[in-house]
């Protein structure tokens, strides 16, 4: 793979190589003997042949440039015009992330790129919308987000900015997928690869090949138990690479094995999906994601109510805040246009400086997870005005201190791509958590605020209570996270969805129990 690329920088050294040894050796004493001048002519003669080859190789390469060129020049002028629309759609995100780790590296440099498939971390956001969603993979490689409803493959989303997926960008995935011995997802992505690669010039600019792709799709069968195709896919892949070894010696094998164990006629093989962990949630989550939980009725319980809210508070009295009671266990509340446009757009650009990728409690210490895929920043009020005027509206509502130590600092939350958080509780629940390190008790409550909106995906699940909550643009959810006795309430167990297309902010302000006292007294009353 890059040969013509390889052969460019090795052809520069040998003729350099080449013109040294003539020039030490014989060219001082050429003129001495007809037979050396003879010798000379012939070795001109080669060095002429190599270098028509290597210009023939030096303008495929630069044909090759320009008709990459052509292809980026055009992106650009087409549908990354509207970028803010275009980063929203996970598949044309993974490309634009794909092309920069990759493909530049592929097609500038003379020498084949370093490896970047480990760094593709990318592509697992595609493998989580298609688990979440039930997206069909055929689907997502034309730009189409569809499921499987009633036997008919329905859109769940038409983006207005889309783009389809090559052989290479599926053989990225499933390489991802394949290098964490995820079967399940490799043998998806990998077919769909070589259906692409089948019957198509090799571009300089891809990682991957047909030849690739049939290798690591017959072996990703092999380990899920389809040896008949795994058989069928090595011995296509010894017609284009007869004289691998390898492979010659895994088609021995599933051979015997076959004999030895003859498959059943007609059984189908169910792939089958690799834990996680949150499995013993998994399905409940993936339903809620998809908004088929038991959604709040207003009309159905009187006790669930809009209305405009002061909480006894002077300085709502003019410009109450528009409140939607949206459960009662837990105790969950909507509070609409909590902030202006223009304040969430400040706490944005205020916290972009600052973006770290998330981290979660993980013993004593906090570390990176994937089961939380974002970045965040934390914001003093001493240092943005916008935040402390949140933070004062935030305990005009709650009618709590949220100033620190008794609260956190505002966190900003930017999620990437098929961005979540699976499901995890707010509060502490090991006496071990770096949380209870400020010395003011455990989380009591939680704000998060929505500082963007969203065209799919990104619910708040809450999966014990069996309901979500979409993404409200500039509006706020609060809930105790604790019992009034000091015990968490497993009901507030919660999931930040997947977004399916969206640029999702959240601004996290989480209130502990010390300091609230006199705000939210104690009781014995375990229900309460």
């Amino acid at each position: 793979k890059n040969l013509l690329y390889k052969m460019s920088s090795y052809f520069s050294l040998f003729i350099f190589l080449y013109v040294v040894n003539i020039s030490e050796k014989s060219f001082g004493e050429m003129f001495t003997s007809m037979m050396s001048v003879k010798q000379a002519v012939f070795a001109e003669r080669q060095l002429v042949d190599y270098l028509r080859i290597y210009l023939e190789h030096e303008i495929q390469r630069l044909d090759d440039i320009k008709r990459f060129f052509s292809r980026v020049t055009s992106l650009h002028s087409g549908i990354y015009n509207e970028p803010s629309a275009t980063i929203a759609n996970p598949i044309v995100a993974f490309k634009l992330v794909k092309r920069l780790k990759s493909e530049w590296m592929n097609v500038v440099n003379s020498n084949e790129a370093e490896e970047n498939i480990n760094a593709l971390r990318e592509a697992q956001g595609l493998m989580r919308l298609q688990d979440v969603y039930h997206l069909r993979v055929e689907g997502l490689v034309r730009g189409h987000f569809q499921r499987i409803t009633d036997g008919n493959a329905m859109d769940i989303y038409k983006p207005p900015v889309s783009d389809t997926l090559s052989g290479d960008d599926c053989f990225l995935v499933g390489k991802v997928a394949y290098d964490l011995e995820d079967y399940y997802h490799s043998v998806h992505w990998f077919e769909e690869a070589v259906r692409l690669f089948r019957g198509r010039e090799w571009s300089p600019e891809n990682e991957g090949t047909l030849e690739d792709a049939l290798d690591h799709l017959a072996f990703s069968h092999f380990k899920t138990g389809n040896i008949s195709y795994a058989l069928s896919l090595s011995q296509e892949l010894l017609l284009h690479d007869p004289m691998n070894s390898r492979v010659h010696f895994n088609v021995e094998k599933y051979e015997k094995l076959l004999e030895e164990s003859p498959p059943v006629t007609n059984q189908s093989l169910d792939l089958k999906r690799p834990d996680s962990t949150y499995l013993r949630t998994r399905n409940v989550y993936e339903k809620l994601c998809q908004t088929k939980g038991s959604q709040p009725k207003h009309f159905e319980n009187p006790r669930l109510f809009c209305d405009y809210f002061t909480n006894g508070n002077p300085g709502l009295l003019l410009q109450p805040i528009k409140r939607e009671l949206i459960s009662l266990q837990p105790y969950v509340v909507l509070f609409h246009s909590f902030v202006t446009r223009a304040e969430a757009k400040r706490i944005k650009e205020y916290a972009v400086p600052g973006l770290r990728r998330s981290v979660v409690a993980s013993g004593v210490n906090q570390a990176t997870a994937e089961y939380r895929i974002s970045k965040s920043a934390w914001l003093k009020e001493s240092a943005h005005g916008v935040v402390g005027k949140v933070d004062r509206r935030i305990s005009m509502v709650t009618g709590l201190n949220v100033q620190p130590p008794y609260a956190e600092y505002l966190q900003v939350v930017n999620y990437g791509i098929g961005g979540h958080y699976e499901p995890h509780f707010d509060h502490a629940t090991s006496d071990s958590s770096p949380l209870y390190r400020l010395k003011t008790g455990n989380r009591v409550a939680t704000f998060m605020i929505y500082l963007s909106s969203v065209e799919a995906g990104g619910f708040t699940a809450f999966i014990y209570a069996n309901f979500s909550v979409p993404v409200v643009e500039n509006g706020a959810l609060f809930w105790w996270n604790l019992h009034r006795n000091g015990q968490g309430n497993v009901d507030t167990l919660h999931a930040g969805c997947p977004v399916i297309v969206g640029d999702k902010w959240v601004a996290n302000k989480w209130v502990h129990e010390f300091g609230q006292e006199f705000q939210r007294r104690c009781s014995l009353n375990p229900e309460e």
